[in-house]
């Protein structure tokens, strides 16, 4: 059944013959005539609450699912996230809207953002803090709760976004604030930073979200949820609040069964590391007796509390990201039964203009039914030319105005945006300087460009970006290397859907899922990656990309897999992707084709959270 859309104004169905729409705070708006566009902006405030669902009252007791994440990304105006977990989280919640599941987000505020990145002409990072108008795009909410943190009362208050699917159902996003007057100068910067400050700081953040989104959610009117979706770790303490809640004054009958059936958890790491754990005298001071100490070290770990263990243990379902990350995670935390539901992204947020009109004249009814996708394979190729050059124009003119450096359009342009870490490898494609001239001078000209932010303690991180620096200074003349600075959503639409190529790199198994791959498939470009997370289900060698080395996961051997793969990468790009590019232009569409057929109709948070309601919230 085809979605019926109403204008906001004047509350007629909009035709789409008649169609007019615009954009506002990152919602696209349908109207069914000029005069009532002009009008919405006229008095946005007027007509913005026909935007959302029509009873909201109502709509509360009717929220089944809270899904609670550390970071929520929106869109780059509100910088409520870092990167691929931020997004992987809006992405979710934006399906949730487009499909009327019945949830509510939670999440913390962070006034000052992650960083803004600023970086000099050898790369090195500094960090900013982030400014920007919270009245702009959330509502202030009226409910208040206290939570104890380090013996002292915290007040918490709540603001609330919107976010509106494309049929005009709304999903509220409640962002808990700790900036409230009484509270002191300490606590009111709690929800400042995004994985700011020490531990102290990160484990009054987790208390806040998970202990702290509960209470909140109880005192807003969300009484009939019915299950409560961590999105990894950082949330595990809600199942704190909930035994406690549940067991009330009776010490002898824990109900952990009950507990259990009402949780979900995600892990998206398969790096130890990356799953927090806190010393229990550290907790015990800051979050003080919620539950007995033996019943929280029974849960959550003997010696620390680790926020991965106590989640595991009191959710009916536990999945991984990927096929691969399932098989990697039952392997570190043997005993628990893990599943696996592969990440998806937003189709409508991640595709470009050019191609989203392109859908729109070949595919009707795509952008709500992403699967609707897999008939881009008899969509022209001439016109899937001419969508990807509009937007390679649209990248290169931006990289003008920003480093004053002029891209050729007609050369192959490899791409490379994500999280700066050692593990993500950004600078094996530079392995072999000589070899890379070798085929930018045999086989046809190359041109690369970069992004990404390196977290403030990440040292070997912001090594790496230095060293992109670094090569594209020794490369000057004959490789132009461009890096993009203070990377975020909307610098990412715009290198996903610009560049020819999208290269991944990471360290196997160390690349839980990764989505920037799936963004790029949505704009017609075929990904060219180490086989780990998603790539192993999206690969099909020559139809939708090119992998690089092999499936073998072990890392003791990380120097000779090292070698190897930017062995394979060279051997690939100089025998079979440039030439292609060049030579052979019709092969090289139809694999944009199949990469939008075959991987951007599957890998989608529309199928993703298909999966997750029938597998995970339902039974």
């Amino acid at each position: 059944m085809s979605t019926i859309l109403k204008d906001p104004v004047c509350g007629m169905t909009v035709q789409p013959k008649t169609e007019v729409t615009a954009f506002y705070r990152e919602q696209k708006i349908h109207f069914c005539s000029d005069f009532c566009r002009n009008k919405f902006f006229e008095y946005p405030e007027r007509y913005t609450a026909a935007l959302t669902t029509a009873n909201y009252e109502e709509a509360k007791e009717n929220r089944r699912i809270a899904y609670f994440s550390m970071e929520v990304a929106i869109g780059s105006a509100m910088p409520t996230y870092s990167g691929g977990l931020g997004v992987l989280a809006g992405d979710t919640l934006k399906s949730f809207a487009d499909l009327h599941v019945p949830a509510v987000g939670v999440s913390l505020l962070y006034r000052k953002g992650y960083f803004n990145q600023k970086l000099d002409e050898w790369g090195r990072q500094q960090e900013q803090p982030v400014q920007w108008s919270l009245d702009r795009f959330l509502h202030p909410l009226p409910a208040t709760i206290q939570v104890d943190i380090e013996q002292r009362s915290v007040q918490v208050r709540a603001w609330q976004y919107d976010i509106v699917g494309l049929s005009g159902y709304s999903v509220p996003l409640i962002l808990l604030d700790t900036d409230v007057e009484g509270n002191t100068d300490g606590d009111r910067t709690l929800t400042d930073f995004l994985y700011g400050g020490d531990e102290r700081y990160r484990l009054a953040q987790e208390i806040l979200l998970g202990i702290g989104g509960v209470r909140m959610l109880h005192v807003l009117g969300y009484n009939a949820i019915e299950r409560f979706h961590m999105n990894e770790g950082h949330a595990s303490l809600l199942v704190l609040e909930l035994l406690k809640k549940r067991n009330g004054e009776n010490a002898e009958a824990w109900d952990f069964s009950s507990i259990r059936n009402q949780c979900v958890f995600t892990t998206h790491t398969p790096v130890p590391a990356g799953h927090d754990q806190f010393n229990y005298g550290l907790v015990q001071y800051s979050l003080g007796q919620i539950i007995p100490f033996d019943v929280l070290q029974m849960l959550g770990g003997r010696d620390r509390l680790n926020m991965t263990v106590l989640g595991l243990n009191l959710s009916h379902y536990v999945n991984g990201v990927a096929k691969r990350h399932e098989e990697v995670s039952q392997e570190m935390f043997p005993g628990y039964p893990i599943h696996h539901i592969t990440n998806g992204v937003h189709s409508w947020t991640w595709t470009c203009d050019s191609f989203r009109s392109l859908y729109e004249r070949y595919i009707p009814g795509w952008s709500n039914d992403p699967s609707m996708l897999r008939h881009a394979i008899s969509i022209p190729q001439k016109e899937i030319w001419s969508a990807h050059l509009a937007a390679k124009a649209r990248l290169f003119a931006l990289i003008q105005e920003r480093t004053h450096l002029s891209l050729s359009v007609d050369t192959l342009t490899i791409g490379f945006a994500r999280r700066a870490t050692l593990y993500k490898r950004a600078d094996l494609i530079f392995s072999d300087i000589d070899r890379l001239v070798e085929v930018a001078k045999q086989v046809g000209p190359i041109q690369f460009v970069f992004a990404g932010k390196a977290h403030p303690k990440d040292n070997p991180g912001k090594e790496v970006i230095r060293r992109i620096f670094e090569v594209s200074h020794q490369l000057q003349g004959q490789i132009p290397v461009v890096f993009l600075e203070d990377y975020d959503m909307e610098l990412s639409r715009l290198i996903v859907s610009g560049v020819d190529l999208w290269l991944n790199t990471p360290q196997r198994p160390l690349e839980a899922s990764g989505t920037s791959g799936m963004k790029a498939a949505h704009n017609g470009v075929p990904s060219f990656s180490i086989l780990d997370g998603w790539w192993i289900e999206g690969h099909i060698e020559g139809v939708t990309g090119w992998a690089i080395g092999s499936k073998e996961p072990e890392l003791s051997k990380s120097d000779d897999f090292n070698r190897d793969d930017a062995e394979d990468l060279y051997q690939k790009l100089k025998k079979a992707i440039a030439p292609m590019f060049y030579q052979e232009r019709e092969r090289w569409v139809d694999i944009m084709r199949h990469a939008i057929a075959l991987n951007a109709s599957f890998f989608n948070t529309h199928r993703m959270v298909q999966q997750y309601v029938t597998n995970a919230y339902l039974p």
